[in-house]
């Protein structure tokens, strides 16, 4: 019996290798192959402005029944009114490989989409009224594959989020000063709404800060764009954060491979160009903070129901081409990537610095 037992184990040792090897020279094929839509892209057309006058479009806004971007971990509070309007565009939710974009009725992603919502908008719940669209996003596997498909599912995604920003921006009123905030698909979109929305316009003025985080923005091939310029400055309003977290030792290959292959908005090739990357523990650029710096890093229960914030255990510094690094592995669940990829854990692993970062840009815009 004995020596059966360790056949076993044996045998799933081997397996365990097995497959260490195949992610290793076959991950990412492996990854295109179980996510990625084999169907033929489906048109449909774009949602009007008009239909985010209804309620349903909306996973928070100011007057939503169990706004879940009210939010907060304890020891934290919500004003009773707060000054400025925040746009937020929630990341990727929809992972099913059936479909290039989520249908509107998906349980699973709507869920997952609530749940983005209440950890990361909820962190500019004290300055900010949130305001966050549902939309019909590309599927994860639009973002492994550079078909064609690819491409018209985040068509199709960018429409649904520009009619609800142009909802939004009549709903607010012509005054008041606004946030936009996204995190990976969500900062895809964002960009380019900035560039169809913001650069130019009048709306550049109202313009408190814009966190475009989990999506890699190229200072040479992007920036320029945009209408606004990178957060340089801690106190600095009117500018863009980004950053991209992974652990030591970092590979963000799996973010970069597809990146290089493409062209910003500028015509500039992205291949090796440096990216924007704010240190979030400073609020400046490529800057470099110890776990001290750290305000507190959201750290949620198995099921996600409670939350707990933790200080002091998470350092931050920009390196290489612009990628945030966390120094060694910490326990933030189960959801890190390959290539110790925290992209999941951007906004959690720094939530109270930017709380505070947000309510320091707000000052700052308040004194122009």
């Amino acid at each position: 019996m004995a020596r059966k037992f360790l056949y076993v184990i044996v045998v799933l040792i081997l397996l365990a290798i097995a497959g260490a090897f195949a992610y290793r020279f076959f991950g990412k094929q492996l990854m295109r192959m179980a996510l990625v839509p084999s169907e033929a892209f489906v048109a449909a057309p774009p949602e009007p402005a008009a239909a985010y006058a209804d309620r349903k479009m909306w996973i928070a806004r100011p007057d939503l029944p169990g706004n879940p971007a009210m939010w907060t971990p304890p020891g934290y509070g919500v004003p009773a009114a707060a000054p400025v309007a925040v746009f937020y565009i929630h990341p990727t939710s929809y992972i099913d490989r059936a479909h290039w974009n989520a249908p509107a009725d998906d349980e699973r992603a709507n869920s997952y989409a609530d749940l983005f919502t209440k950890g990361q908008a909820s962190a500019f719940n004290q300055v900010g009224q949130i305001w966050a669209p549902r939309y019909r996003q590309a599927t994860f596997g639009a973002f492994l594959t550079g078909q064609k498909e690819a491409g018209q599912a985040l068509d199709l995604a960018y429409r649904d989020v520009l009619a609800a920003f142009d909802a939004f921006v009549q709903q607010i009123g012509p005054d008041r000063p606004i946030i936009l905030a996204g995190h990976s698909q969500g900062s895809l979109h964002l960009t380019r709404l900035l560039r169809d929305r913001i650069a130019g316009t009048p709306l550049a003025q109202r313009i408190v800060a814009v966190y475009a985080i989990g999506w890699p923005i190229s200072r040479t091939a992007d920036l320029s764009a945009l209408g606004l310029p990178e957060c340089r400055a801690a106190d600095q309003s009117g500018c863009i954060l980004s950053w991209q977290s992974f652990a030591e030792p970092a590979d963000p290959s799996q973010v970069l491979d597809l990146f290089d292959q493409t062209t910003g908005p500028t015509s500039i090739a992205r291949r090796g160009t440096a990216l924007v990357c704010t240190n979030p523990l400073t609020g400046t650029a490529d800057a470099t903070a110890p776990a001290s710096a750290n305000l507190g890093t959201l750290t949620s229960s198995a099921d996600f129901q409670t939350a707990t914030m933790v200080a002091n255990t998470v350092p931050a510094a920009c390196i290489g081409r612009g990628i945030l690094s966390i120094g060694a592995p910490i326990d933030m669940g189960k959801y890190v990537l390959p290539g110790n990829n925290y992209h999941v854990y951007d906004y959690s692993l720094f939530w109270a610095n930017i709380r505070a970062d947000a309510a320091r840009r707000f000052a700052a815009f308040s004194k122009r």
